[in-house]
């Protein structure tokens, strides 16, 4: 039995609500959402802390499109970031601030205060204290509810995406380009899987952080889309350009808890154990405000030599006990937990992996290279990120490709109905269940192969043993996979390990540094050298 729909969106964050929310403008248009959580708010959106870009005070598109250009290491798609400049703070004002009505946070003087953070040059941030993807997702899915022609489904796990020629009953078919028309999807619940037919598929999953022993990331962001895209033929670009946040909170059982940016930005000092400075000699020009790569790099480098166990993040000398408790009750509250007051002593932080620069190649319209297909948010690549995200703009490009992909779809003619006969329904071979202990130490074992040769820093003796190892991994995951009753921990590990290789094999084949591809043994005459050489078959 199939489902069918006119648009399929598969995750539900500031991209993927965003497009739902346009598109579901059309009461003639079929909606379907599908999450992998049973609560549609779960979503790399929701644990956002910091902000989003607007317009600031003696601000312009220019300037914005020169921070990002500077953070992003002069590899950002100039048409992209001069798109996002333009049509980004618009739609802050439009559609989050006068239609969903977020409670942005006011300055002392009741009006929309907008804050600094590293990288930029000017105060732009708008943000909700340090809560603000939450209050942006809340709202979105309370307006997402409120629309009769979208249909949810939660705890639901997408498993492939439905392509011709490959799913395609009609073996002429094999002469025609790529094309989506769907996805099978695994009910959580039942573990049955239903061939699900759309005419336009979005996928807005997030990121892979969760392939990292350490990151800032959501449980679900196992690099789902990216692995199914891959393996569709979609395009992928700038795979090695994986950031890490350098202040993630270094207390054990925190979980790499977020310490935003905006932290730094109201004046925390990054210090050493013993209580030193340390930045101004890595970053003259910016100090604790510098790009995320080079905080990070710098944090690494002295960890490395001194063997700290971690860094110190320090608010006190800039804000009184009361402003950070106002500013930031989230990360005061998470702290206390963890038995830690930040208003009376520095919090101890440590890079983690956090935001997928590169992913599923797309154009101003979110289009994918294979027909029918979009994708949108951090799981895709627009480009606007080049080699480093800067700050605070990570919502904003949900946002914007969120609303310039429903509005491509719906102007579009040439994306006919999927006719249910075309496409073979899933086709379950396997007989038992995979061994629960297994498939999690594989899951260890990807995530410690990534942080440890594919971390932060990198070379070609690292690198081939990630190549060594994941292929390994990779012919075992297979087996799982055709020999097993599927369910959604041994399709999350099969994405894992996807994922892993395709960063693998980018950061493997660019032996140039630049931006979060940081190479100890950079040979800068080699350029950026790209292949998908050795990547194994789908």
């Amino acid at each position: 039995m199939s489902i069918e729909t006119d648009v399929l969106i598969i995750g539900c964050g500031i991209a993927g609500a965003t497009a739902a929310l346009r598109l579901s403008e059309d009461p003639n248009l079929r909606i379907t959402i599908v999450t992998r959580e049973r609560d549609p708010h779960e979503s790399s959106t929701w644990y956002a802390q910091g902000g989003i870009v607007s317009r600031g005070e003696n601000d312009s598109a220019q300037l914005l499109v020169q921070d990002i250009d500077q953070a992003g290491a002069g590899l950002s798609n100039p048409s992209a970031v001069a798109l996002l400049a333009k049509r980004g703070p618009g739609l802050v004002n439009d559609l989050l601030i006068e239609e969903l009505r977020v409670p942005f946070s006011n300055d002392k003087s009741g009006q929309l205060e907008r804050v600094l953070e590293g990288g930029h040059t000017v105060p732009r941030i708008v943000h909700v204290k340090d809560a603000t993807g939450r209050a942006i997702q809340e709202r979105l899915i309370a307006a997402l509810r409120e629309r009769p022609n979208i249909e949810w489904l939660t705890h639901w796990t997408a498993v492939d995406l439905i392509t011709a020629p490959h799913h395609s009953v009609d073996p002429l078919a094999a002469y025609g380009p790529i094309s989506c028309h769907g996805t099978y999807l695994l009910d959580r619940t039942t573990l049955e899987i239903r061939r699900t037919l759309a005419s336009a598929t979005i996928l807005a999953t997030g990121g892979l952080g969760r392939i990292f022993r350490h990151t800032s990331n959501p449980r679900g962001a196992r690099g789902d889309g990216l692995a199914m895209a891959s393996r569709a033929g979609a395009r992928i670009e700038n795979a090695e350009y994986v950031q890490y946040h350098p202040t993630t909170l270094a207390l054990r059982d925190a979980g790499n808890f977020l310490i935003s940016e905006a932290v730094r930005g109201a004046g925390a000092k990054l210090l050493t154990p013993d209580g030193k400075p340390f930045m101004r000699r890595y970053a003259p020009q910016w100090g604790d405000l510098a790009p995320r790569d080079v905080v990070a790099r710098a944090m690494h480098q002295e960890i490395l030599t001194h063997g700290y166990p971690h860094m110190l993040l320090d608010l006190r000398p800039a804000l009184e006990s009361e402003e950070i408790e106002r500013s930031f009750p989230t990360i005061c509250r998470t702290c206390a937990e963890a038995g830690l007051d930040i208003t009376r002593e520095p919090i101890p932080v440590i890079p983690a992996a956090h935001f997928a620069c590169g992913g599923i190649l797309v154009n101003a319209a979110g289009r994918s290279s294979i027909h029918g297909l979009y994708a949108v948010g951090e799981v895709s690549c627009t480009g606007i990120h080049g080699a480093n995200r800067l700050a605070s703009t990570s919502l904003l490009e949900g946002l914007v490709w969120g609303t310039q992909a429903a509005e491509d779809i719906a102007a579009r003619s040439d994306l006919a109905s999927s006719s249910k006969e075309r496409f073979h329904e899933w086709r379950d071979t396997g007989r038992g269940e995979a061994d629960p202990v297994l498939v999690q130490r594989d899951v260890e074992s990807v995530q410690n192969i990534m942080w440890h040769y594919v971390g932060l820093s990198r070379n070609e003796q690292r690198l081939d043993r990630a190549v060594h190892d994941l292929d390994c991994l990779w012919k075992e995951t297979e087996g799982f996979y055709r020999s097993c009753r599927l369910d959604d921990s041994l399709v999350g590990l099969r994405n894992r390990v996807r994922c892993a290789w395709i960063v693998t094999q980018a950061a493997r084949a660019n032996r140039a540094s630049r931006g979060t591809h940081w190479r100890e043994d950079a040979a800068e005459s080699f350029g950026r050298n790209r292949s998908d050489e050795g990547l194994p078959p789908a």
